[in-house]
């Protein structure tokens, strides 16, 4: 049973791209699936919880500053690469909008799945999600103004609400179901990556299902902006926290939750206020993140073991 586990999980990738070119050609049969996205990311936080104790958590307060640094990172890094991105290729404006406003958008919940599938401290990548989504409730919308000009109505109560159904209670119930031994851990803990992974492939089968009319209509240059934005993303953060004489662990987790960004929420913003269009990037960003993301873990998990 491990060795297909282990043998499964190493695909990944592989299950990413296959999965992805069924999705764009015939997303009829996924893309009424768009219900499943929430619970999936939430049966992958509660089993992230499974394998975290109360320790983690406590080590992790005791080093506020980490935090600190990786949420100043997160909304200095993002937001300017979207803002140089659209002013040095000459954007269209209304796309432009939609890939700085990813680029503003607090961590995503993903980071977390992939931070703990390239070994990294999962307990930090989800205290610097919660702390990066609470605080773009302001930053957000103050960063955004500040790189188009533009004033947004940021749907503060369902963001946060969506936060705490998806990360905070299915992480917590699993913390709660590892500490106190209520189900035998140790017997499905193996099988917990293979989770992950179907669950990754998953999601963003639904989503490329979603949006495959969208993809096929707009060109590559906003697929090429955001492969670069994302991929900028990683290798800066990575290499700030190196400056900083931060671990190899705590690098990766940096960087991965500066890369990978809260797509979903930038794109629903993008449709309310500026249109369809400028949803685009934050749909490509979906797709790009969830491929480049569990290549760069596999990469991260092989190197800095």
């Amino acid at each position: 049973m491990k060795n297909f586990v282990d043998k499964s999980t190493k695909l990944f990738p592989v299950w990413v791209i296959l999965f992805s070119f069924w999705a764009f050609l015939e997303p009829q049969y996924w893309n009424n699936l768009d219900f499943l996205i929430i619970p999936l990311l939430s049966l992958i936080m509660f089993s992230m919880g499974l394998t975290l104790k109360i320790e983690d958590f406590i080590r992790i307060f005791k080093n506020y500053k980490i935090i600190f640094i990786a949420v100043f990172f997160q909304f200095l890094i993002m937001p300017f690469l979207g803002f140089i991105l659209v002013k040095f290729l000459n954007i269209e404006q209304i796309i432009g909008l939609g890939i700085i406003l990813v680029g503003c958008a607090p961590g995503g919940t993903a980071s977390n799945v992939i931070c703990y599938l390239a070994k990294g401290d999962v307990a930090l990548s989800i205290s610097i999600t919660i702390c990066s989504t609470v605080l773009a409730v302001f930053l957000m919308p103050i960063l955004f103004w500040v790189y188009t000009g533009s004033n947004i109505e940021i749907p503060v109560y369902q963001m946060m609400l969506s936060i705490f159904k998806i990360v905070v209670i299915p992480v917590f119930l699993g913390v709660f179901f590892n500490n106190y031994k209520l189900i035998k851990i140790e017997k499905i803990k193996p099988g917990l990556p293979l989770l992950a992974v179907a669950s990754i492939v998953l999601i963003i089968t639904i989503i490329i299902g979603s949006n495959a009319e969208e993809i096929f209509k707009n060109g590559y240059q906003i697929f090429f902006v955001v492969v670069i934005h994302n991929l900028l993303g990683f290798l800066i953060g990575f290499y700030l926290c190196q400056k900083i004489k931060f671990s190899h662990k705590i690098s990766k987790t940096i960087a991965i939750e500066i890369g990978m960004q809260n797509s979903g929420l930038a794109t629903a913003l993008a449709v309310k206020y500026f249109g369809s269009l400028a949803a685009i990037a934050g749909a490509f960003f979906s797709i790009w993140h969830n491929i480049s993301g569990p290549i760069l873990a596999s990469y991260w998990k092989k190197k800095y073991k």
